[in-house]
Order: C-alpha cells, then sequence, then structure tokens
C-alpha cells in the first residue's frame, strides 16, 4: 500500500487553515474536472484531489491523518503503526462528496472503519440530544480476564476560530467488564457532544482491542498458545508445564502426537456465558547440531530411523 501525501496533492503546507483548503480544492477542481481540463491524466489527478479533499476538509480525518507524522514520503510503501488510532475520539465524520468506495486502498485502510462511515446528525433546533463520540482503545487481555478499572486518554479534533485544527486531550476512568472481547463496545452515558437548547449530552461509545500479547493470541472467547516442544516430548509422550493467564498448570502431550497438534484445555478461555477454551498448539523445536556430540547424535539417527517425512510427495530417499 502506498503513502499518499494529501497536504502535497493539494499544494498546502501541515499548518493551512480549513478556509485555505477549501479555497485549494476549488482551485485545483477547476483546474482537473475531466469534462473541461485538457491536463494530462486530468481524471485521476481530480479523483486524487477528491480523495485529498475528503480528509483535510474534515477537522477529524485530518487530525487522524496528521497522527502519523511527517516522516512519510508520498508513493512509497506504508503501513499503518500499530495501535495508531488509539483513544482518538471523533463524532461521525462522514463522507462528504464522490463514492468513497472509489477512494485508494491507503484511504480505506484509514478511514475505512465503522467511525468513519455517515452518520444522522440529528435534526436542527432547540432540545436536541448531543452527537454520540467514539474511540478506540486498546486493553491487556487479562484485563478482560479479570476485569479491570483503567485511565484511558482521548484526543478530540477542534476548530479554532483562525481555521485551525486543534487537539484537545481528556482523560477518564473506565471500568473494563470481565469477558469483554475486540469489537465490542463500552457506552459511557452522557460523555459524548453536549446537547442544544437543553438537550441532553450524547454518549462516548469506546471500541475494544486487545494489545498485541507475547504469548497468546484470541479467537473470539478462545485462547490460543504456540508451545515449543522438543521432537523426543511429542514422540514419546510427556508430562510438561504450560503457563496460561491464570497461572501454570500441568499438559499431558499424547505419544506420537505431530506438529501443529491442537490440545484444549476446557473453560480456561475468556469469561462469557459459553465460557471459552485454551489450545495449545505443538510446535515442534530441533536441537542445533552446533556440537560434535550432537552431530553424532542426528547422525545416528539418520543411520537408525527408516524415516522419509516426503514418502507420501511419491518422493524416494536423497
Amino acid at each position: 500500500m502506498q503513502y499518499k501525501d494529501y497536504y502535497k496533492i493539494m499544494g498546502l503546507s501541515r499548518n493551512s487553515t480549513q478556509d485555505e483548503v477549501k479555497r485549494a480544492y476549488r482551485k485545483l477542481a477547476r483546474k482537473y474536472h475531466p469534462d473541461v481540463s485538457k491536463e494530462k491524466d486530468a481524471e485521476a489527478k481530480f479523483k486524487e484531489l477528491g480523495e485529498a479533499y475528503e480528509v483535510l476538509q474534515d477537522p477529524e480525518k485530518r487530525a487522524a491523518y496528521d497522527k502519523l507524522g511527517t516522516n512519510w514520503k508520498a508513493g512509497e510503501d506504508f503501513r499503518p503503526p500499530p495501535n495508531w488510532d488509539e483513544g482518538f475520539e471523533f463524532k461521525g465524520g462522514g463522507f462528504t462528496g464522490g463514492d468513497a468506495g472509489a477512494f485508494s486502498d491507503f484511504f480505506e485502510q484509514l478511514f475505512g472503519r465503522a467511525g468513519f462511515r455517515p452518520t444522522d446528525r440529528g435534526p436542527h433546533g432547540f432540545h436536541v440530544r448531543g452527537q454520540d463520540s467514539h474511540a478506540k482503545i486498546y486493553i491487556d487481555l487479562e484485563d478482560s480476564i479479570h476485569g479491570s478499572t483503567r485511565n484511558i486518554s482521548l484526543s478530540t479534533p477542534e476548530m479554532d476560530v483562525q481555521g485551525y485544527v486543534k487537539v484537545k486531550h481528556r482523560s477518564l476512568n473506565i471500568k473494563i467488564p470481565k469477558g469483554i472481547k475486540p469489537g465490542q463496545h463500552i457506552r459511557l452515558a452522557g460523555q459524548g457532544d453536549p446537547g442544544s437548547g437543553g438537550g441532553k449530552a450524547g454518549d462516548l461509545l469506546l471500541e475494544i482491542a486487545f494489545n498485541s500479547h507475547p504469548l497468546y493470541r484470541v479467537s473470539e472467547t478462545d485462547i490460543y498458545l504456540d508451545l515449543p516442544v522438543t521432537p523426543w516430548e511429542v514422540a514419546l509422550g510427556a508430562k510438561i508445564k504450560v503457563p496460561t493467564p491464570e497461572g501454570s498448570v500441568d499438559l499431558k502431550i499424547p505419544p506420537n502426537s505431530r506438529q501443529g497438534s491442537k490440545l484444549r484445555l476446557k473453560g480456561r478461555g475468556l469469561p462469557a456465558k459459553t465460557q471459552g477454551d485454551f489450545f495449545v498448539v505443538l510446535q515442534i523445536a530441533l536441537p542445533p547440531a552446533n556440537t560434535e556430540r550432537a552431530k553424532a547424535v542426528y547422525q545416528k539417527m539418520q543411520q537408525e530411523l527408516d524415516f522419509n517425512p516426503r514418502l507420501s510427495l511419491g518422493v524416494k530417499s536423497l
């Protein structure tokens, strides 16, 4: 995926006001509109301009884009930094023009998530309920298993009176319920946008994601561990200690187990109405032949064991 420099596309500096963004778009839209332009690749440039304007004219999308930093160059390979959108609070940020589905993979990767889809901003007038806000937060696996209280920091883009996009920060203490899964939401009533004319404030919806864990991965309510094992443990069977989020347990490996075999510890996954399970995935680790003794052991195995792992492929020895 290629990085898009939206400021360069529109001929703007990063400290341009929102009014300057609008003026630049109007000027370039006339220049590259396919119906009137004689410029080379006018249609492609007009499409690229529309995508850049879609981002920079919206304070929320612009603030999120700016969060990626200035160390990227147009056209170079790009992957969003891990957790780049953590704690970024937004209020809808719907698409304002054209077919958003026709925008680049870069745009879709950043803004194709649910928070940036069009939303109904409601009627105008008195006693209007405030708009709901949304943010994505990252928690540890252990927070979901045990439940916890966390202090989170949120960043909210706002436009000041001079037309510059500024980011305001706030902190909240929130309760993480046991068993919450990635993709689920925590709703904080009254923590969204203020209402108008005496209307109630909107709510804040926090989308849950898990931090990367050094040992475990999660699928729905199940937890997986890739467990290194020796060749003799899987061949002969063994009883070993296995780490789980709630402490180590004894696990029996059946004789003649294979690479990738899954062993289940029932009910040791995420808390839920139907409790998740804990799966151990066997990963055979070979001892290195980095000493004369180790080499001799491998040579003896080669001589004494009639074993060809490629036999099922129709490949004979050598």
